[in-house]
């Protein structure tokens, strides 16, 4: 017998300062789901390249190396863990030197193929549901996922959040290296950023977090009462 709680798996995608993570958090939290940041699990494979003196900037040393380290996610929306080969990266991962080049790494076909093959059999292991934020997820990820959904914003709007997540950054910088990311991300010839055809756009820019998580759970909640 359905319930009401039928497993439900939710793509959102979109690129940074949208409230694309908190939203999902959030989201995930509010109805009982698991979560996944594949940004992060992007950001975790870089930052082992960096610290093990692979050239970035060469695909080929990058493709070469991308099936060594050991990334495991935990998908608990109120407190999600990140490790590399045993050792914890929620914070190393953050640093500004891993954010300038992710995009790079997460270009090479065989870093996304890797990856693409965690995060779905991390989603296909999640029990009752799962809330995956990215890029490609509604795409490339998970094209047959129950939800889809694509937040944008104005990059004024993205620059000010981050600015404010990064307290004390550089607001025209920020918005420059957030123009530059979007530019590097929607341009990769492999599974780049761009919307499903049938996600659901919302945008984000003269919305507060909590009116985007509730717009969220409300779109959830219809697709699982439809199941």
């Amino acid at each position: 017998m359905e319930t009401a709680s039928a497993p439900v798996i939710v793509a959102i995608d979109g690129p940074s300062g949208t409230g694309k993570s908190s939203t999902s958090k959030a989201v995930a939290a509010a109805l009982g789901l698991s979560y996944l940041d594949t940004g992060a699990q992007y950001r975790a494979i870089t930052w082992w390249m960096l610290n093990n003196g692979i050239d970035v900037a060469d695909p080929q040393a990058v493709a070469t190396a991308a099936g060594k380290p050991v990334i495991v996610s935990g998908t608990d929306p109120a407190a999600p863990t990140i490790t590399v080969d045993g050792e914890d990266a929620a914070g190393p991962i953050r640093t500004p030197e891993v954010t300038s080049k992710v995009s790079a790494v997460s270009a090479v076909p065989e870093v996304r193929t890797l990856i693409t093959a965690l995060q779905r059999s991390i989603a296909a292991g999640a029990e009752g549901g799962i809330v995956v934020e990215g890029r490609d997820i509604g795409t490339t990820v998970l094209p047959d996922a129950d939800l889809k959904v694509f937040l944008t914003a104005s990059p004024e709007a993205r620059a000010a959040r981050r600015s404010g997540e990064l307290k004390g950054s550089d607001l025209a910088a920020t918005r420059e290296a957030l123009v530059k990311r979007d530019a590097a991300d929607s341009g990769r010839k492999t599974s780049p950023l761009a919307k499903a055809d049938d996600a659901v756009e919302v945008d984000t820019t003269e919305l507060t977090l909590d009116q985007v998580i509730e717009c969220v759970v409300t779109l959830v909640e219809e697709k699982r009462a439809a199941k």
